[in-house]
């Protein structure tokens, strides 16, 4: 129960020190990075995973 108690504790701050770094025109610069990188991403995971299921539903020659 500590270690959860520790847990949600550090999760917490670390959403505070991250809502008062976004309020920073560097902070936001810096979110706005992460978001396009994580986008860019998922973006290239879709689209692998749609190329493989076409692959794989294509007959076979």
């Amino acid at each position: 129960m500590k270690t959860f108690l520790a847990l949600v504790v550090g999760v917490v701050l670390g959403f505070v020190a991250a809502h008062q770094f976004n309020r920073t025109e560097q902070g936001q610069r810096f979110f706005g990075d992460l978001d396009a990188k994580a986008r860019e991403f998922g973006a290239a995971v879709a689209d692998g995973y749609h190329a493989r299921e076409a692959e794989l539903r294509s007959p076979e020659a």
